[in-house]
């Protein structure tokens, strides 16, 4: 849900929002370069000196601060046990063992105890009116929130996405680089995946056929899979496929089954969740087993890419998501 107000952050443990005035007197000198104000799912979040003590939920979240160098103003992070498999794979395996671990499951208590002056996470990625935990929650405590460009409401009931989701990468960056002081590296960043994913779309045939994509995230009654906000879109859609839900204006989904057989997928991406939400075998195992499923092109030739969930949710993973499943695409057309 966008804002309109401003959310100010206006000391290490103190927020005023609600586009109050900071006054000089508050809590010090204010730093040079600061205060910095950016745009964060339409609203003004301003700060009056880097947040020190930073609260993320989710991997993809966490990596972010990683890839920013930022783990040194963390207070922790909360991830599941179902990404577990993950952290052991991640390119920062030394930054999520540095930083501690607080919870499973994100709430205000486990934010206020760790003395949270920011929580960075997004709509489905922590933040939930059915567990009470909201930006708005957290303003009432005084702890000010960043949420995840990728899941910011678009003003449709809870539907969720405001730019394609590469854009929203890198607006992150961007934003968190200004808020921490350190733009220099978010650019350097933003140059770095931009090129990666440059390079893999470069690639792509002129003419060539853009094979149809189903992403598979779970799901046995109804599906769960990525619309054209989420991640995969664009991992799909630089890589080469075509995202046989890009037309719904969402983010992750739940869809059904018919729809699936309906569009004929030649491929399909299966999101891993490193076997605590079922194992590649486990879900390619039923795709083959379930009726209708059994006759798509994709099943009948046993055309499955797996991805794991850290490289398919927003995070700087994403851009070697699109070299590995366009080099899988790139493969089939020989």
């Amino acid at each position: 849900m966008r804002k309109t107000i401003a959310m100010v952050l206006v000391a290490a443990l103190g927020v005023t929002g609600c586009g109050a005035h900071v006054s000089e007197g508050d809590s010090g000198a204010v730093p040079a370069g600061y205060p910095v104000t950016v745009t964060n799912c339409g609203a003004p979040l301003t700060v009056r000196r880097p947040p020190s003590r930073v609260v993320t939920n989710d991997i993809g979240i966490t990596e972010l601060m990683f890839a920013l160098g930022l783990d040194d103003r963390m207070a922790g992070y909360v991830v599941d046990q179902g990404q577990s498999g993950g952290i052991a794979s991640s390119p920062w395996k030394g930054d999520f063992a540095k930083v501690r671990k607080l919870a499973e499951k994100i709430n205000r208590e486990v934010v206020q105890g760790a003395g949270a002056d920011l929580v960075f996470a997004g709509w489905n990625y922590g933040f939930s009116e059915g567990t009470g935990f909201t930006p708005d929650t957290l303003r009432q405590l005084g702890i000010a929130s960043y949420q995840l460009t990728e899941a910011c409401r678009n003003g449709v009931g809870k539907q969720r996405g405001i730019m394609p989701p590469l854009d929203a990468l890198y607006t992150d960056l961007r934003n968190l680089g200004k808020i921490f002081g350190v733009s220099d590296r978010a650019e350097q960043l933003v140059k770095q995946y931009s090129a990666q994913v440059a390079a893999v779309e470069g690639a792509v045939a002129a003419g060539r056929q853009r094979p149809k994509v189903f992403l598979y995230d779970d799901g046995r009654d109804q599906p769960f899979t990525a619309a054209r906000n989420a991640g995969p879109d664009e991992i799909i859609g630089k890589a080469g496929g075509t995202n046989i839900f890009a037309d719904l204006d969402d983010s992750w989904t739940t869809v059904s089954w018919e729809a699936v057989v309906q569009r004929a997928p030649d491929v399909i991406l299966i999101n891993d969740y490193g076997g605590e939400v079922g194992t590649v075998a486990d879900k390619e195992n039923f795709l083959r087993s379930r009726p209708g499923l059994r006759d798509i092109p994709a099943v009948k030739q046993g055309r499955f890419f797996a991805l794991p969930y850290a490289a398919l949710v927003e995070g700087p993973r994403n851009a070697s998501a699109v070299q590995s499943f366009g080099a899988y695409l790139a493969g089939l057309s020989r």
